[in-house]
C-alpha cells in the first residue's frame, strides 16, 4: 500500500459563494473588465477565476473603506498581499504559494487595464513583486505496474465498469486534463486512426493527439455496449456521461477516479492528474522526445515540460550503475 498523506482531508475551497460589497464601486470595472475578459477570447475558466479573485480583493478593500481605484497604491498592493501570506484556512493551513500567486495575477492584469483604459494615471501593480513559484517536482509518481493495477479495479463484468475503464485507460494513453476528458465529443476520438482531437485545452488551444489501441479498443467497446444505455433524452455528444446519463462535473470525475486508486491501495492525491504524470514519465523513461511530450500534454513553456526529466530515473539509473565505482560486482581486470 502506498500512501503519502495517509490523513488525507479535503481540499478547503478559497472562492467566495456569495456577492461581497455588491454596492462598493470597484465592482463596477470589475464587471466591465470582466466583459472585457470574454470579448477578447479568454476561456470561461480564466474568466469566472479572475472574477472570483478580485471579488476576495474588493471585499477585502470594501472593508478598509477603500472604492476607488484611484485610491489603490503600491503599499495598499503589498499590504493585501501580506494578508494573503499570513491568512489561515479554515483547517489551519495557510494559503500555498501557488494559491496566493493565484489570487494576486488577476489583480495585475487587472490594473494593467485599468491604466490601459485611462482610469488609472499609473499602474500602481506594475512594481508589485510577487512571491516566487517553487519548482517542485510532481509528487506521486506511480509506477507502470501501480498503473495497470488501478486500472485493473474497473468490474468490467458491468456496463459502468467498461465505462470506467475507457476513462482510466483514456487518462492514461493521453495526459489530458480533467477538464478536457470531461469535453470531449464523440466526433473527438478517432478510433480508426488513432487521434483524439483536444478542443480548447487550456489557453483556448486545440491539439490533435494519438491515443493507444488499448484505449481505443475499450472506448469502441463502451460506445457499442455501454453508452446507448446511459443516454437518456436529446442525444448528446459529449463522450462519457455520468450514470444519469448527463455529462461528468468536474468533481465527480475526481471523484470516480479517486475511488479506483482507493481499491487498488492508492492514497496519493492528485486523482486524475496522477495518469498525467505518469503518462509523461513512462514516455520520457521509453524514449520519447521532449518535445513530443510538449505537444500531447499542451504545455506552452518547455520548462513546464521539463520536470518530468527530474523525475524520470530509469536513463539517470543506467549511467549510475555503468559509472558509478561503487558497483556492487566490479569488472574483472588482468594484472
Amino acid at each position: 500500500m502506498r500512501t503519502l498523506n495517509p490523513q488525507r482531508r479535503k481540499r478547503q475551497s478559497n472562492k467566495i459563494s456569495y456577492d461581497p460589497a455588491p454596492l462598493n464601486p470597484l465592482r463596477g470595472y470589475e464587471q466591465e473588465y470582466a466583459e472585457w475578459s470574454q470579448t477578447i477570447g479568454r476561456s470561461p475558466h480564466t474568466v469566472r477565476h479572475d472574477h472570483m479573485a478580485l471579488l476576495r480583493f474588493i471585499a477585502w478593500s470594501d472593508e478598509r473603506g477603500i472604492t476607488r481605484p484611484q485610491d489603490i497604491t503600491r503599499p495598499i498592493l503589498e499590504r493585501y498581499q501580506r494578508h494573503l501570506y499570513h491568512h489561515r484556512k479554515t483547517n489551519g493551513a495557510p494559503l500555498s504559494v501557488n494559491a496566493q500567486l493565484g489570487l494576486l495575477g488577476p489583480i495585475r492584469a487587472w490594473f494593467k487595464w485599468l491604466t490601459r483604459q485611462n482610469y488609472l494615471l499609473y499602474n500602481p501593480a506594475s512594481d508589485l513583486i510577487l512571491p516566487r513559484k517553487p519548482k517542485a517536482l510532481p509528487k506521486g509518481l506511480l509506477s507502470i505496474a501501480e498503473i495497470e493495477n488501478v486500472i485493473n479495479q474497473c468490474d468490467v463484468t458491468t456496463a459502468l465498469g467498461i465505462r470506467n475503464r475507457a476513462i482510466l485507460e483514456t487518462f492514461y494513453s493521453t495526459g489530458i486534463r480533467r477538464l478536457e476528458l470531461i469535453k470531449l465529443k464523440l466526433y473527438d476520438v478517432d478510433i480508426e486512426r488513432g487521434a483524439l482531437m483536444v478542443r480548447q485545452g487550456k489557453g483556448n488551444k486545440d491539439r490533435l493527439i494519438p491515443i493507444g489501441a488499448r484505449a481505443c479498443a475499450w472506448i469502441d467497446k463502451y460506445l457499442q455496449e455501454v453508452r446507448p444505455e446511459l443516454l437518456t433524452g436529446a442525444d448528446d455528444t459529449t463522450l462519457f456521461l455520468h450514470d444519469d446519463g448527463k455529462p461528468y462535473l468536474v468533481q465527480r470525475l475526481g471523484d470516480l477516479v479517486k475511488r479506483h486508486l482507493e481499491h487498488a491501495g492508492i492514497t496519493i492525491m492528485g486523482a486524475c492528474h496522477l495518469f498525467r504524470h505518469a503518462c509523461a514519465t513512462h514516455m520520457l523513461e521509453g524514449g520519447a522526445d521532449i518535445r513530443f511530450i510538449q505537444a500531447m500534454l499542451g504545455h506552452e513553456d518547455l520548462a513546464t515540460t521539463q520536470i518530468y526529466t527530474q523525475v524520470s530515473l530509469t536513463k539517470l539509473k543506467e549511467i549510475h550503475n555503468a559509472t558509478h565505482p561503487a558497483r556492487l560486482h566490479r569488472l574483472e581486470t588482468g594484472d
